[in-house]
């Protein structure tokens, strides 16, 4: 056996620190990430969950030199894609972008997933929800719809933006509850997101679309729907005609839908807080802000302490609301 040096040892040793630093495989000397990403959106492709997935894949590519693919798995209202990112290996390779229903389905026996089955990385986007109906509608403001629906036979006229007990359904059933109407008064049609929940809509097969205003943006601007108000405390400086609840109808009634990046359960902490670290930087990054600005997607950041505790907040509130709507199971 060939003896080593004090000087090979010591080099070694802070060789082995440096790699764990920065996710180096000291057994296979790769620094990570050695091989293409894969980030799974668990909602349709042309969403806001799809686009902010992609706009973050391009500025994840150029911090880490390798390629990061955005792959759509849609299905039982976002428990396939959500399942398949917690059963992912917790290699690094396979990231996840959850969203606000990792906070609601449980709630309603869909899955035994929450916010605590996964790594979280980075909270980077929340948006409020808005009023969408076709461009043809006879309803001009949001008043004139609400006069419509409580005039109208329970069950009759249909909505739509994600799957049944998701955060567009239940900001429905918000808007209805304040109102005094039944949280079911409106008939809800679960769909795999707001792209279809807004096609749905101008093709004539719904009579609104609860959904943020930037999803329903494309179909908005093809002349084919209308934002009629928004369910935030504020208007979106991107869409400044379109008024708040309370503006319109004097109902104080705000909620919201969020996204956060994450790694299956178990990801090395190295790793972890590399990813963060390059998350924070595409977050900060004029390409990012102006993508999101463009599209009047909120901006919101929290590193992964952070995000564990806004996720935390967020599933206890939505436990709340959902069983005050009768939508939560036990």
């Amino acid at each position: 056996m060939v003896s080593r040096t004090r000087r090979e040892v010591l080099v070694g040793g802070s060789a082995l620190a440096t790699a764990a630093a920065v996710g180096v495989s000291p057994a296979f000397g790769q620094a990570y990430p050695a091989r293409p990403i894969t980030i799974i959106c668990p909602w349709g492709a042309g969403g806001g969950t799809d686009a902010t997935a992609r706009i973050v894949a391009a500025g994840l590519e150029r911090e880490l030199k390798q390629p990061v693919n955005v792959v759509n798995r849609t299905g039982g209202s976002g428990v396939v894609g959500h399942a398949a990112i917690a059963a992912a290996p917790p290699d690094g390779y396979t990231l996840g972008l959850v969203t606000v229903e990792i906070s609601m389905m449980h709630w309603q026996g869909l899955t035994e997933l929450k916010p605590d089955s996964y790594t979280p990385l980075a909270l980077m986007n929340e948006d409020p929800p808005g009023i969408q109906v076709n461009s043809s509608s006879p309803y001009k403001t949001v008043k004139e719809l609400a006069d419509a629906i409580k005039a109208a036979p329970h069950g009759k006229l249909k909505a739509s933006g994600t799957g049944q007990g998701g955060i567009w359904h239940l900001a429905l059933v918000g808007w209805l509850t304040a109102m005094g109407l039944k949280p079911d008064h409106v008939a809800w049609v679960p769909l795999n997101g707001a792209a279809p929940a807004m096609q749905d809509l101008a093709a004539g097969g719904l009579d609104l679309v609860t959904c943020s205003v930037p999803e329903a943006r494309a179909i908005i601007e093809a002349g084919k729907a209308r934002s009629l108000a928004v369910m935030a405390a504020e208007r979106n400086p991107a869409f400044k005609d379109v008024p708040t609840l309370k503006e319109a109808m004097g109902i104080d009634y705000t909620t919201g839908a969020w996204r956060v990046f994450v790694g299956p359960k178990g990801l090395p902490a190295n790793i972890a807080s590399a990813l963060t670290a390059s998350l924070k930087t595409v977050n900060e990054s004029k390409e990012f802000l102006d993508f999101m600005a463009n599209r009047g997607f909120g901006v919101r950041w929290a590193d992964a302490a952070g995000t564990t505790k806004f996720m935390d907040e967020a599933n206890k509130a939505m436990g709340v609301a959902m069983k005050a709507a009768g939508l939560a199971k036990g």
